[in-house]
């Protein structure tokens, strides 16, 4: 059973006559009758009563015409609801991002998505590249925004390498143990105490490696917050933290920046999708 025998038979049906029908569907009145006669072969059962040239349904033909009109409607429902999709006018978009892009990039990049798109819903998740990671590849998430390269071993993800970023201290205003306008080494970060990110943020695990490597282990005075916890807890006077340059300039001018001597240190962020 096709499509278009139902669309042929609802013609019918509605005209009460083959050749109105076959204009109505723009179709050769042989070809409307050819496939009105395939579908009662298939359906075995004649969906018309052609006594003297009038036409008009059978038992079975009207049985069949509202589920004929109802799948039509679906169908249509469905064609529509894809190119809505397809063109951008309706949908929604589940996106990660780490909360660096959160607070740094997604405002300015999603009011701008949304002038262009607005019929479309955006879900959006906050979380570390690692969590996002494992979001993507369970199909929680359409796209993430998220550190690179991934961690490995991970999910086979296709991934574009988009924002470079550098990453830099910062601390309160009147904190000790450092010339204002000079860059920092990591190795000044011994002994000195440092606000935390959570497990599975990429950040903190590439603060640790950089402090390891220096040959010291970095001390704690808080850990396991999120991004605005750790830029609070800096503003108190609880330690200094590193963060993405991004994050730096918009957090105000309560917050000293100091940038890292080089090498420094950078990280890549890119869209990731399965």
């Amino acid at each position: 059973m096709q499509l278009q025998q139902l669309s042929y038979f609802v013609a019918v049906a509605e005209t009460r006559h083959f050749t109105r029908a076959a204009e109505t569907v723009h179709v050769s009145q042989p070809s409307l009758s050819q496939q009105i006669r395939a579908l009662e072969r298939e359906l075995g059962a004649e969906l018309f009563s052609r006594a003297r040239g009038n036409i008009a349904l059978t038992d079975a033909g009207e049985a069949l015409l509202p589920l004929a009109r109802r799948i039509l409607a679906d169908a249509d429902t469905a064609r529509r609801e894809v190119q809505e999709l397809a063109q951008l006018r309706r949908g929604r978009v589940r996106l990660g991002a780490t909360p660096s892009l959160c607070t740094a990039l997604l405002p300015d990049v999603l009011r701008a998505f949304h002038d262009l798109h607005p019929g479309i819903q955006l879900v959006i998740e906050e979380s570390g590249s690692h969590d996002l990671v494992r979001e993507l590849a369970r199909g929680a998430l359409d796209l993430a925004l998220v550190v690179l390269p991934l961690p490995q071993p991970a999910p086979a993800l296709t991934t574009v390498e988009l924002l470079h970023e550098d990453l830099v201290v910062v601390s309160p205003p009147g904190a000790e143990g450092h010339v204002p306008g000079r860059p920092m080494r990591i190795a000044d970060l011994e002994g000195r105490p440092l606000v935390m990110f959570r497990h599975g943020y990429d950040l903190r695990e590439l603060t640790v490696a950089a402090c390891r490597a220096e040959g010291f282990e970095p001390s704690f005075t808080v850990e396991g917050g999120e991004m605005d916890a750790v830029l609070g807890f800096v503003r108190a006077g609880l330690g200094v933290a590193v963060v993405p340059s991004m994050v730096a300039t918009r957090a105000g001018r309560d917050l000293r920046v100091t940038a890292l001597a080089p090498p420094g240190l950078r990280r890549t962020n890119g869209p990731a999708r399965a």
